[in-house]
């Protein structure tokens, strides 16, 4: 905390003296880390000091004034970076600003307060997310059911939900898993956590989180999910008091009727879905296309949208990126069904031959949310058991990138889009 204030007063020192120069850290192919440049633009915002995210202006570059400590921190993290007279960064803001040219500028003026919702068993290496938020050295704080209960939430500016199902079907891994002692212990730690809670099932209480989720959201909080834990969301939200889970689950019979109760004005992103109600199929719904994709591994991309920096700059914000076409890679949720979409949802990026979305976002009261298809964007088929991705290997993954444009999405200042 003491190196902190005291780094703190030296860059307001530093400003009052206004020296002519700052810094710009590119994000185009210049870049040797795109991924840790996300944790230097955060690591500043930390120190209060202004960050302007370019959007479209090399791949999303990052410009703010310099100070040896910010050089010196690129440095040891391996971040590329040009030193410029202000004369220059003035010339390129003028540039952005020009109403021709699909480029702008966005303010980000503090480092937003990161949670995971995620099991207290779970290795970092078990989520893309948590991975990358390591890797690029950011901070985040694991919750879960407990401490949203708790009231929690209301602290955090961005939530980003582990692979759960939210429909208290554990992963619907039961005819292959049941067995396993990683499936045991956790059946075993969502069952005990339900009864000290106060809840009869585990479906109860993950419908209850799910709910209070859907409040912070509402009250203006920004959601991110990749995989299973997208669709299961908005599954458990339709079914808010009708049991869609089997004996062996909860120890009592689903509902016959489950399909006529859903409920979709309450979902995020799907609606006329069907259930998958066989516990032997590893499917929660019709959302998902992994079963039914006629995708090879060689043709599987996705495009990314292009959107008006000036007009739209949150989907622009979202797909900054130094590459178009996006590798695909699998989960147990790989990508959604299109027509199951709702028609105010933003489809970020697709694979419009297959019919599917990969990317997608949407609003909802003064809130945010994003869901992600797939598990690992640098693990094609990542199955139970793998050893981690090692972002080493990857440190400039285009597919990573969107990960982490969702977690600076909240320190920039923006409107929500026009309709």
């Amino acid at each position: 905390m003491k190196n902190k204030i005291i780094l703190s007063i030296g860059f307001l020192l530093f400003l009052f003296h206004a020296q002519a120069i700052q810094l710009l850290i590119p994000m185009d192919d210049t870049q040797r880390n795109h991924l840790k440049s996300y944790g230097m633009a955060y690591w500043v915002l930390q120190r209060d000091v202004e960050v302007k995210w370019l959007l479209n202006y090399r791949g999303g570059s990052f410009l703010m004034q310099h100070h040896p400590e910010i050089e010196n921190e690129c440095v040891v993290r391996g971040v590329s970076f040009e030193t410029i007279p202000d004369a220059q960064a003035s010339a390129i803001l003028n540039e952005i600003a020009q109403p021709e040219v699909n480029q702008d500028a966005v303010s980000m003026n503090k480092a937003p307060k990161i949670a995971v919702y995620t099991p207290p068993n779970k290795q970092p290496w078990d989520d893309a997310v948590t991975l990358v938020l390591s890797y690029a050295e950011i901070e985040y704080d694991q919750i879960y059911d407990e401490e949203i209960l708790d009231g929690k939430l209301a602290e955090y500016d961005w939530l980003h939900l582990h692979h759960e199902d939210f429909t208290g079907q554990f992963g619907k891994f039961w005819r292959t898993h049941q067995h396993m002692p990683w499936y045991q212990q956790e059946v075993s730690i969502n069952k005990a956590l339900a009864e000290k809670l106060g809840f009869l099932k585990v479906s109860e209480m993950k419908s209850f989180v799910t709910r209070e989720m859907d409040k912070y959201v509402i009250n203006g909080g920004f959601l991110f999910a990749m995989c299973a834990a997208t669709d299961t969301y908005d599954i458990a939200l339709a079914a808010t008091g009708v049991d869609i889970a089997g004996p062996m689950f909860d120890g009592d019979p689903a509902d016959p009727h489950a399909h006529d109760h859903l409920d979709f004005s309450r979902t995020f992103a799907f609606e006329n879905f069907q259930l998958e109600m066989d516990p032997n199929v590893y499917e929660f719904s019709n959302i998902d296309v992994t079963n039914t994709r006629r995708v090879s591994r060689e043709t599987d991309y996705f495009t990314l949208f292009e959107f008006s920096a000036k007009w739209d700059p949150i989907p622009t914000m979202l797909c900054q990126n130094h590459r178009n076409m996006i590798k695909g890679f699998m989960g147990q949720t790989t990508a959604f069904r299109s027509t199951l979409i709702k028609p105010n949802v933003l489809i970020l990026g697709e694979n419009k031959p297959a019919r599917e979305a990969r990317y997608i976002h949407g609003e909802k009261g003064k809130g945010f949310w994003t869901f992600y298809g797939g598990h690992d964007p640098e693990d094609y088929r990542h199955l139970v058991g793998d050893p981690p991705t090692d972002l080493n290997l990857y440190p400039n993954s285009p597919g990573y990138r969107l990960i982490l444009n969702n977690v600076l999405f909240p320190a920039a200042k923006k409107k929500k889009r026009e309709t």
